[in-house]
Order: C-alpha cells, then structure tokens, then sequence
C-alpha cells in the first residue's frame, strides 16, 4: 500500500482520515523524499540531456548557424550603454522620471476614487433637497384651486433651477479641491518612493520569498525531526520484538507450516470459528485475483475468507475461539461508539473498508485514535508507523500489549473491547 501512494504520490482523502497525525507526518515525509528522489533523477537525466546536446552541437559547428558581433572602429565588439551615449538622458534623470510618473499615476488613481465618492455625496445632497422641497410645496399648496396651482408650479420649476445652479458651483468647488488635494497627493507619494528607493536594499517580493523559504526549512526539519525520532523508537522495537521471537517477514513455507500446526488443533466445542473441513476447504479452492482495492463488503468477506481465514486471522492463539477484540466489518463510529465509556487502553480490531486489512482502534483519555493495520502481503503491520512485520494478526496485537505503538502517544494495547450485539458483528465473515 506505501509503495502504491509513493508511486502515484496520492493518497486517497478517505483514507487519509483514517490515519492519525503521526501516521500523516511520517507519510508526507517519505513522499517528499520521494519527491527529492525524482527530482535529482531528472535533473541528473536533463543534464545529460544537454551534454550530449552540446556535443553535438560541437560536431556541426562548422556546418550551423551562429552569432556575429557588430564591431565597432577599434575593432572591439560595439556596446551601447543606456545613459552615457551621445543624446540619452543620464540615468539619475531616468530613474527621476519613472518615479514622477508612478506618483502621478497613484495620485491620479486616489483622486478618481475621491472624486467618486465627493460626487455621490453632492447627489444625494441635492437630490434630497430637492424633494424635500417638492414635499413642503404639495403640502402647502397642491391642494388649493387651480390657480393656486399653476403659481406653485412655477415656484417649484424656479426652486429646482436655483438648486441646479448650487449643485454645479458645488461641483466646480469640488472638483478643484480634489484637483489640489491630488497634486499635494502626488509630491507625497513621489518622496516616499524615492526614499524607498534610496533606503531599501531588497524588495518586497524577495523578502516575502525569504520568509517563506525561511517556513519551509523549518517545517522541514520539524518532519524529518518527527520521522527520525520515530525510525528510533520503531528500531528499538523491532530489536525487542527479534529478541522476542514475534516478528517474522513470513515466506510460503513458514505460512504453511503454521497453518499446518493449526490444522492439527481439535475444535473447541464451544467455537464460532469454522470448523477443520471449512478451512481446507478454504486452502483447496481455487485462487481469486484481488483487486487494488476493496470496492464492496462482498468482496472484503471473500478476501477474508480465502485469504485471513487460513491465516487464523481474528483467532485466539493455538485455539479456535474468536479473539474478544476481534469485529467484522464495522464503521469508525460503530467502533468509536462501542470505546465511548470504556477505560485508556480499550482497544478492539475492525476489518477495514478503505484498504486489505484492519483497524485498530484505540481509547485514550482524550478520545480515540485509530491506525491501520496492512495485510495485503504476507505478513501484518501498521501502515506508516510501525516497522515491525508480525506473523499474524495476533502477534501484533500481543506485541503491542507490552511495547507502545507511537512513542508520542505511548498507546498499549491493556482491555479488549467485546461484543455487544447477538449475533456477533464479524457473523457474516463465517458463514
């Protein structure tokens, strides 16, 4: 599964979240050393690339194309250099003018958008007055007889030409002082930018590079800070899980020799688990092609069926009782919900929908953690954080009862959590 996403350099969003933070930290790390990794290959690739180009270009000198520099009377290749050629300005006038011009070009731009806003406010000022006024005379006079009438007509026809003529002489008072306002405007802006200029060393755009280049570093050293501390920790274990005899990268003949011991177990009586003929029955059917992923829980129960089962997966050791811990295919609220008022260390195994194998997930005081756990080859272990390769799902979980699983979190795994449902949750993984 790590080689899949390393190769494709994606991971799927659903199972992101099932991974916990340290999970993700170290999954981001080893995905950015890949990204290194591909990048040196193509830049080595690039740079024989072009030295084989150059080569070449070597050989067909002769025959191609090239640069003739135009020479001047002294024989020397001719250099034109903007300020100091007969006729150009000096460059301290340049500079002069295109901050004059930037200044100007700003000023201009404050005083638009003042001239926006001084505008709408003469409107609205005398469009108010101006009905005001129409209300007062309807209130006073629209009512009285018709002569009346055409006498406040005229007064409102006269009122409104006076307000006009205000509203203009407002405009052109306006517009001046903004006009005014934008000349002061610009010599500001013209002096802030040549101080700008004189002062500063680096621009904006390269300390805002340099901050961020700055960030990077340090979120990187701080992952591969994380991933080394936890590479440690996880060697560590793997020494104590050797010395243990626990952990095994196992080969098709130690698989067939454990599931050979197995075999020769009597049935417990009081068993869920298939019986001795349900599982070579299992061993002798005929081989299914997995595919990449699970993609219904049909397909998750033949899996487990062909495939866990033989390998006693869910199993108590050397007895075919079902594990206390061990569910079926359950979601990550169902199993959150079962730890809700159980004790730090709770713990129970779920089959896992987003990838082939489990889920383990975990009661802390906090709340939950849930890490998972990959079967897909022949061995089990957790994706992303635990090196260690057990030989069945039960070594796992007996290894982890005495070593932590995070050396931040310091998980152990100390109470099963069981079932509360009848028939079990894991029933049609056995039928």
């Amino acid at each position: 599964m790590l080689q899949q996403i390393l190769r494709d350099m994606y991971i799927d969003p659903e199972l992101l979240a099932e991974l916990n933070e340290e999970q993700k930290q170290i999954l981001f790390y080893k995905m950015r050393e890949e990204q290194l990794r591909r990048w040196k290959e193509r830049e080595e690739k690039a740079r024989m690339e072009e030295a084989v180009l150059r080569k070449t270009a070597r050989r067909k000198q002769s025959n191609s194309k090239h640069v003739q520099w135009l020479r001047g009377k002294d024989g020397e290749v001719w250099v034109w250099v903007m300020g100091e050629a007969a006729g150009d300005k000096p460059y301290e006038q340049i500079s002069e003018e295109l901050i004059a011009e930037r200044a100007r070009q700003q000023a201009q731009k404050e005083a638009e958008e003042l001239w926006r806003q001084k505008e709408a406010e003469i409107t609205k000022k005398f469009r108010d007055a101006m009905a005001q006024e129409k209300a007062r005379i309807v209130a006073e006079k629209w009512k009285i007889e018709i002569e009346d009438r055409k006498a406040a007509k005229l007064e409102e026809e006269k009122i409104q030409e006076e307000l006009k003529k205000r509203e203009e002489e407002e405009r052109q008072r306006g517009e001046e002082q903004i006009r005014q306002q934008e000349e002061i405007r610009a010599k500001e802006l013209y002096l802030s930018l040549k101080q700008a200029q004189q002062h500063s060393q680096h621009s904006d755009d390269d300390h805002e590079w340099e901050e961020q280049l700055r960030r990077s570093k340090a979120a990187d050293e701080e992952r591969s800070h994380k991933a080394r501390r936890a590479r440690d920790e996880y060697r560590r274990q793997s020494l104590r899980a050797i010395q243990k005899g626990r952990v095994a990268g196992l080969s098709n003949l130690f698989q067939g020799t454990r599931l050979t011991n197995d075999q020769e177990m009597k049935p417990n009586n009081n068993s869920t688990s298939p019986s001795f003929p349900q599982l070579l029955a299992f061993l002798c059917s005929s081989i299914w092609e997995r595919p990449s992923r699970p993609f219904s829980r049909d397909v998750i129960i033949r899996w487990f069926k062909e495939e866990q089962i033989p390998r006693r997966a869910g199993f108590e050791r050397n007895t075919n009782r079902i594990a206390p811990w061990f569910h079926g295919i359950i979601s990550r609220q169902e199993a959150e919900e079962l730890l809700m008022n159980k004790c730090e260390g709770t713990f129970l195994v779920r089959v896992s929908e987003k990838i082939w194998g489990y889920a383990l997930s975990y009661r802390q005081q906090s709340g939950f953690k849930h890490f998972l756990v990959d079967a897909s080859g022949d061995f089990y272990s957790f994706l992303g954080v635990d090196p260690n390769r057990h030989a069945t799902l039960t070594d796992l979980i007996d290894f982890h009862k005495e070593e932590i699983i995070t050396s931040s979190g310091g998980e152990l795994l100390l109470d099963p959590c069981g079932q509360q449902k009848n028939p079990p949750d894991y029933s049609p993984l056995f039928e």
